[in-house]
């Protein structure tokens, strides 16, 4: 008993001595904005001792002995930080570190503070470099083509700016430019009449592209956000871009103070060199030309927020005119389609012309103040004016014939039975036009350094006139056949109110939540919304590069103009707000390979739709049923991995997976029994959507010589699975004709002249650089299908006669850079 006595007072002795001779450091690392980093390692140098930060950012390092220390902080994408101490027995040491991003960590992701609202904590972002489009490979050099090597983002024309995302249809995107709302012509048909996508991107400065999941800062659409910034610049410059398909040019400068800047740019489209590969020949005139400028003013007497001087007012204003004119007279068409061993082909012959005008201004105001440090407010006010004309008088003459398609005959390839022959005559006069008004106020509050509040209301008047005359008739073997007659003036005058509210908490440095609920209603159909969100994002504390990401809430689309139109030209006043419930799920990894930086991105997701508006494509003319008549789903995953491939040069590779399938109410078809006797009908259930995509691939691939950089080689390369197309008036045909797969791969081939010495700034050259570029568009020939046109002969059977896009084309481009 005396000697375990004994053991416990010696050990007990030695406790206290050894703890005696121990120095203790306790303290948080943070970063520069005060914000605590979770996970972050606290080393000695040269030993094994350490500690890991906590959720607060706190952390305790016990030595065992007193001395002099190096102090080693580390955490991922930030400088890191030594600090030597000196301790003595016993003594416990406060520290504070305060670490500073490293932009050289992660060279592929700009690394910024959580007041800019850093993508890794938002689900289904995606930022752009918006320089990368005017190198990319394509027929106009149009922004949205960088878009459409995304995963989840779908474009089957080269000729269109439009696009679609995960499951939806162009009408389903947002667009912004500084805030402002960005609208698009309504009466487009087909590729061939579409200008170019609003986006300038010589004066884009940042980009960000959400496909589902946004925040609910955002406003009511189905599928997608783009919301872009132009720069505001410090310094002249200048570009001048040409090429066979038409050419840009841009200025931008600030006046000396630094208290006005401005940035002006000018677009020219004319496809005549493209459209002269297309089957249908004839005289095309199609031009378009736009012009839009961006001019900031500063009105605080210090050109910079400071904490001495924290109220800071400025003033953006951007304004736009677009104006698109498209001439058609078409002469001959030839198409071939059928199997192997049956062959048919139609023969056009055509009369008359096609003359379709689009006109679109906007103008945007953006007032901005910062009350505070803490508290900024914004007061937008839009407006948007279009006109848009659609006049054609055509007639197309046309007859089928059966093809020798025995290649050992001597009539191999050629007619050798007449089927059918008639003609067709299409007439419009149609007429449009919308003044679209909006006042927006936009708040954001910030506080504790850990709680983002953000709120907003906003209204709009909506005034559309629209004019409709159009009609066609078929004159088949001895009967005429006059369909789709269209007669109506339409007015809709209405009012949109919106309004949202959201809360963003940083729980730790670790985990983002953001939640809140948009409201809108529409004055037209008197119908009220509510739609929830919530987003979540957590990185991993064992792997700092990892992060998980999960969002849902409903997201709302309340009619517009065209949606509310049906066939006969009415409008319905009972149609409702399509509803979509997105369920998200994803990771975004950071990792290195080859001694450089790559991020890969995967999500997958389910849209559950209800209140469908089913709708048909022709080309890109929607023509929607105008009934909430339908429920539908989609599914899919998305994939991308981006990176420097190769050193110095972003490249990245996409993969989407999809599925979307509707269900409209009431279509039924045919029961019939072994002899084909129709015996009853029964619901045709869910067949597949006009976007139903299955797979589609992108790849923005960019090369260069190894000893000479100035040399680079850019792929653009788009693949799409099937579409599903419909026979026209036929609820058992709809989604069941399939098309063939999408596939087109454009390469350029750039010299770099630098004709300026970057180090000789008084220069008196004012041309910097000159950009030379080859092009070969549609490199393999691909013959790509965009819609089919169904022709009916006598006996009421329907051919679906395939339209094909661009055939492989030479483009020759420059870009002149002056400073």
């Amino acid at each position: 008993m005396l000697k375990t006595k004994l053991l416990v007072f010696f050990l007990f002795t030695f406790a206290q001595f050894a703890f005696a001779q121990q120095a203790v450091i306790r303290g948080t690392v943070q970063t520069i904005e005060n914000q605590p980093l979770e996970a972050a390692t606290v080393s000695v140098k040269g030993t094994t001792n350490g500690a890991i930060t906590d959720a607060t950012g706190r952390f305790e390092l016990k030595l065992p002995v007193a001395g002099s220390f190096t102090i080693v902080v580390q955490y991922l994408s930030y400088k890191t930080q030594e600090t030597k101490v000196k301790l003595a027995a016993g003594e416990m040491r406060e520290l504070e570190f305060r670490l500073e991003p490293d932009a050289k960590v992660l060279n592929t992701t700009e690394v910024r503070s959580r007041r800019e609202d850093d993508t890794r904590e938002q689900v289904s972002i995606m930022k752009l470099d918006p320089r990368l489009s005017r190198t990319l490979p394509s027929a106009f050099n149009d922004f949205n083509k960088l878009l459409v090597t995304l995963p989840g983002v779908v474009s089957n024309n080269e000729l269109s700016s439009t696009y679609s995302v995960r499951g939806g249809n162009y009408d389903e995107n947002l667009v912004y430019v500084n805030g402002i709302e960005i609208y698009r012509p309504f009466l487009v048909t087909s590729g061939q009449q579409e200008g170019l996508s609003f986006v300038n991107p010589d004066m884009a400065g940042s980009v960000e592209f959400s496909s589902g999941g946004w925040q609910p800062k955002f406003g009511d659409k189905l599928s997608s956000v783009l919301s872009i910034d132009y720069k505001q610049p410090q310094e002249f410059a200048a570009s001048l871009t040409g090429g066979l398909t038409g050419g840009s040019a841009h200025v931008e400068a600030a006046s000396k103070n630094k208290k006005v800047t401005y940035l002006f740019g000018a677009r020219h489209k004319d496809a005549r060199y493209l459209f002269h590969r297309l089957e249908v020949e004839g005289d095309y005139k199609p031009v378009f030309s736009d012009f839009q400028s961006y001019i900031t003013f500063n009105l605080t007497k210090d050109s910079v927020l400071n904490p001495n001087n924290p109220a800071k007012t400025s003033i953006g204003i951007l304004t736009s005119f677009a104006r698109n004119r498209y001439e058609l007279a078409p002469a001959t068409s030839e198409t071939s389609f059928g199997t192997v061993n049956r062959v048919v082909r139609l023969k056009i012959f055509y009369e008359g012309k096609e003359q379709m005008e689009y006109e679109t201004y906007q103008a945007g105001v953006n007032l901005k103040h910062h009350f505070s440090e803490w508290l900024t407010s914004e007061l937008i006010l839009s407006a948007a004016h279009s006109k848009e004309r659609e006049y054609r008088d055509t007639e197309a003459f046309y007859f089928f014939c059966d093809v020798n398609t025995d290649p050992s005959s001597p009539g191999f390839n050629e007619c050798v039975r007449s089927r059918d022959v008639g003609s067709r005559y299409d007439h419009s006069r149609n007429q449009l036009r919308a003044l679209i008004a909006t006042l927006e106020n936009r708040n954001t509050y910030r506080f504790n350094n850990r709680h983002t509040l953000q709120w907003g209301i906003k209204a709009g008047r909506e005034d559309i006139t629209d004019h409709l005359s159009e009609y066609n008739f078929i004159d088949s073997t001895d009967f005429v056949v006059k369909r789709n007659l269209l007669k109506t003036d339409i007015e809709l005058k209405s009012f949109r109110y919106q309004a949202y509210a959201q809360h963003t908490v940083y729980i730790d440095s670790l985990k983002t939540l953001t939640y809140g609920l948009r409201a809108n209603y529409w004055d037209f159909n008197r119908e009220f919304i509510l739609s929830p969100r919530i987003q979540y994002a957590l990185t991993s504390r064992r792997n700092p590069a990892l992060t998980y990401k999960f969002a849902t809430g409903l997201y709302v689309q309340p009619p517009f103009y065209r949606e509310l139109r049906n066939a006969r030209g009415e409008l319905n006043r009972d149609l409702k707000a399509q509803r979509s419930t997105h369920f998200i799920a994803g990771t975004e990894y950071h990792f290195s390979k080859w001694n450089r930086d790559f991020k890969l991105t995967a999500e997958a997701y389910y849209k559950h739709l209800t209140n469908v508006i089913p709708y048909d494509i022709d080309n890109v003319r929607l023509r929607y049923y105008a009934l909430n008549n339908a429920k539908a789903y989609a599914a899919g995953f998305d994939v991308r991995v981006n990176g420097e491939f190769i050193k110095g040069a972003e490249s990245w590779f996409s993969l989407g997976v999809l599925s979307t399938k509707e269900d409209i109410e009431g279509d039924k078809k045919d029961v019939l029994d072994a002899e084909g006797n129709v015996i009853g009908q029964q619901e045709i259930g869910y067949v597949r959507r006009p976007s139903d995509q299955r797979v589609t691939v992108g790849v923005f691939f960019q090369d260069h010589l190894p000893n000479n950089p100035t040399w680079k080689m850019y792929l653009n390369m788009i693949y799409g699975s099937s579409l599903a197309y419909s026979y026209p008036g036929v609820p058992s045909g709809r989604g069941v004709l399939g098309g063939r797969s999408y596939l087109r791969p454009d390469v350029g081939f750039s010299k770099l002249i630098t004709l300026r010495d970057a180090s000789a700034s008084n220069s008196k050259n004012p041309l910097e650089s000159l950009w030379i570029s080859l092009e070969i568009l549609n490199v393999i020939a691909a013959s790509n299908l965009v819609s089919y046109s169904f022709v009916q002969d006598i006996n009421g059977a329907y051919y679906a006669v395939p339209n094909y896009l661009s055939a492989r084309t030479v483009n020759l481009r420059f870009i002149a850079r002056f400073k």
